[in-house]
């Protein structure tokens, strides 16, 4: 049986380290482990190879590999993967989100600490080596409490879930939306509507995360209209995807001070081009898509896919599913 494990990325971080390949072999000997860091030669390993370890795989790549049966993704989008081929296949498909989410939530409450002390702001005066004590408090809005404060929640997967945890344990009140309100609601969650019903939760929340799948339904989500539902003094945070918000009409909102502020991970174009507007307003974070960073990132990425590479050697079930039908 042949595992091939194929990522290549320009960020050094996102590539396999090769202890990984190494560890798998010493602990499945039986399995063929072949580890490439470019797709120079992958069709060559693709007609044998059984399970892949990829973050994209094109058409006309799966068509040249028959026996397999399994693509583990190391991330936790996997839109890059829903081509008709494999949506209609019997081939499983999971992710990484278990691995990114309780990270990429430890960011998401990093930026509503920033946002709310007017942390960026401060940074700012001190590079001018200025004592701006006077500024903080009366240029836009005030610094304020995080306890008492609501967090809206689009998406209630790994992220949403870790956020709502922490956020309460803050004494911040937790609502959100999710396409299957009537399941039970995660620790921590105060109130679940449905899609439909996002401007209730837009009106209500001092601090609006986006942490949902990329989907034909979630695609432009946050757009003009809907930022006008938002409070006047709430920020928006993105760290689902970034074709999830019309940055234009957000640099709109922001410039117009119609709501008080953004922190971004995540964006349409990354690296963000020198010429986005995003770049010049004074009420914005910009982290360039580092949520998930961590110096663990490789031992977690191997405790998740170690325990499922188990799982399907056992011919038991596999964790993380993918739902190909939903994409995600």
């Amino acid at each position: 049986m042949k595992l091939l494990m194929v990522v290549h990325h320009r960020f050094d971080l996102w590539n396999v380290p090769p202890w990984f390949a190494a560890r798998l072999r010493k602990e499945f000997p039986a399995l063929e482990v072949v580890h490439l860091a470019g797709y120079e030669r992958v069709e060559d390993h693709l007609r044998d190879s059984e399970i892949i370890f990829a973050f994209s795989l094109r058409p006309e790549q799966f068509r040249l590999a028959p026996r397999l049966r399994w693509i583990h993704a190391p991330s936790a989008a996997v839109h890059q993967l829903m081509f008709p081929e494999l949506v209609n296949s019997d081939v499983v498909l999971t992710n990484a989100r278990e691995v990114h989410g309780p990270v990429v939530a430890e960011h998401v409450i990093a930026l509503i600490f920033a946002l709310a002390k007017k942390i960026p702001q401060t940074a700012r005066l001190q590079q001018k080596h200025l004592w701006g004590q006077d500024a903080i408090w009366n240029d836009g809005p005030r610094p304020r409490e995080v306890a008492g404060a609501t967090v809206g929640l689009i998406g209630l997967g790994s992220i949403g879930r870790n956020v709502a945890r922490m956020a309460s344990a803050l004494g911040m009140r937790v609502i959100a939306v999710r396409e299957h309100p009537e399941k039970e609601k995660p620790e921590g969650v105060a109130a679940v509507y449905a899609l439909a019903q996002i401007n209730d939760l837009l009106a209500q929340s001092a601090y609006v995360v986006v942490a949902a799948p990329l989907t034909d339904a979630t695609r432009g989500l946050m757009n003009a209209d809907r930022l006008a539902a938002m409070r006047e003094d709430a920020y928006l945070i993105n760290v689902g995807r970034g074709p999830q918000v019309d940055e234009a009409a957000l640099a709109d909102a922001l410039r117009n001070h119609h709501i008080a502020g953004a922190a971004l991970d995540v964006f349409e174009h990354e690296p963000l081009p020198p010429e986005s507007p995003l770049w010049e307003l004074e009420n914005i974070l910009i982290t360039p898509h580092t949520a998930g960073l961590t110096e663990n990132l490789w031992q977690r990425h191997y405790a998740l896919f170690s325990e499922n590479l188990r799982r399907y050697l056992d011919a038991q079930p596999l964790l993380f599913v993918v739902d190909k039908q939903k994409g995600y």
